[in-house]
């Protein structure tokens, strides 16, 4: 498993590069995606994941299938989605653009896995739509509010050398409890 890098590493202050369509469904891209799951799924409070943050400088993130269980879950469409179903796989999004953000924006409490042990309230529309190809070469729009909506704006911040501290503010250290 790929360590998560920390603030400090260059690869995070890069602009991303994008992966040619043609490469999606090669060994190598298969690869940083499983390192990039394997990652995100080392880390109990992690809910998403840019390449960059594993030390890839590759325009592609990947949201954990948990938000959508129900204690992320505050969206009526999607839990139906998940009745019946035992885990809901990561999404991935390669390449993506946010191709519309709703004017309405709030401050929401957010921190990062590179930005350890930071938290700080950031200033996100409160929905937001992305363009992006999925895991198998497909072209994909998904629009989102709430949780995934902060998630893509977040994500898409860092395929663009951005960390939410450049913009947040109240950013105080939280260290956690082990019990």
């Amino acid at each position: 498993m790929k360590n998560i890098v920390q603030k400090e590493e260059k690869v995070l202050r890069q602009k991303a590069e994008e992966v040619s369509v043609n490469e999606i469904n090669s060994p190598k891209i298969k690869k940083i995606l499983k390192e990039m799951s394997d990652s995100l799924r080392s880390q109990n409070d992690g809910v998403a994941i840019a390449a960059p943050q594993i030390g890839y400088s590759l325009q592609i993130f990947v949201v954990a299938g948990k938000i959508f269980e129900k204690e992320f879950v505050h969206d009526e469409k999607l839990k139906e989605l998940k009745k019946g179903k035992e885990n809901i796989k990561d999404l991935v999004f390669i390449n993506p653009k946010i191709s519309k953000l709703s004017r309405e924006k709030v401050w929401v409490p957010e921190g990062c896995l590179s930005v350890r042990w930071l938290y700080g309230k950031t200033f996100r529309s409160k929905k937001a739509t992305v363009t992006a190809y999925d895991e198998n070469g497909k072209k994909i729009t998904r629009g989102a509010s709430g949780l995934l909506a902060q998630i893509f704006q977040h994500e898409t911040d860092h395929l663009n050398g951005i960390l939410f501290i450049d913009h947040a503010k109240d950013i105080k250290e939280e260290l956690p409890t082990y019990e």
